[in-house]
């Protein structure tokens, strides 16, 4: 009988293995927004780090957030740097391609509480009456236990609900009056 209960025991890891090495490894979460703004404008809260703490959705989950900047103010080379509580975790970013108010590209490393490194980018498309059409990507590598917790937890709905709530607090932002509060 224990032999059959270990037999039976194994051959479910085996399928969980397997299910789990057959889900996609490649990743890709993607979000757009359409603001009243200028392309130039709203490439500015994106191309400046230090701007991120007026509409970053993560900014807002832990108001503790460590954050460092590191190399230019802005464009490519800036760096920022995060230590949060156990719902931001810790990481770094690094702008490596910045074209105003075209794109921006980013180096995303994510250290706890899981490794892993992605990019990130910012796409700013003219639309018409002088606003902008923007659209936050983030894409990447899932691992085999990123692969297996995908089987739990949707996480294009979890982050892309993230990406939406940073476009609209960007757009809130963007859309002000300059000289506005």
């Amino acid at each position: 009988m224990l032999n059959w209960i270990l037999i039976a025991i194994a051959a479910i890891a085996a399928v969980v293995v397997v299910v789990v090495a057959l889900q996609p490894s490649d990743f890709r979460i993607e979000r757009s927004a359409a603001m009243a703004a200028p392309s130039t404008a709203v490439f500015t809260q994106v191309n400046d780090f230090q701007n991120w703490r007026a509409w970053s959705p993560w900014e807002k989950i832990d108001p503790q957030l460590k954050r460092t900047y590191e190399g230019p103010a802005a464009g490519a080379g800036a760096q920022y740097a995060w230590a949060g509580n156990k719902d931001v975790g810790e990481g770094r970013m690094t702008i490596v391609e910045s074209r105003p108010g075209e794109l921006v590209r980013i180096k995303l490393e994510f250290f706890k509480p899981f490794a892993a490194t992605n990019s990130a980018e910012f796409a700013f498309k003219a639309a018409a009456g002088g606003g902008t059409a923007v659209t936050w990507t983030m894409s990447g590598q899932n691992n085999f236990l990123a692969r297996a917790m995908c089987l739990f937890v949707n996480m294009d709905t979890m982050v892309g609900g993230q990406f939406e709530k940073g476009l609209d607090a960007m757009k809130s932002v963007g859309e002000k009056p300059k000289g506005a509060g």
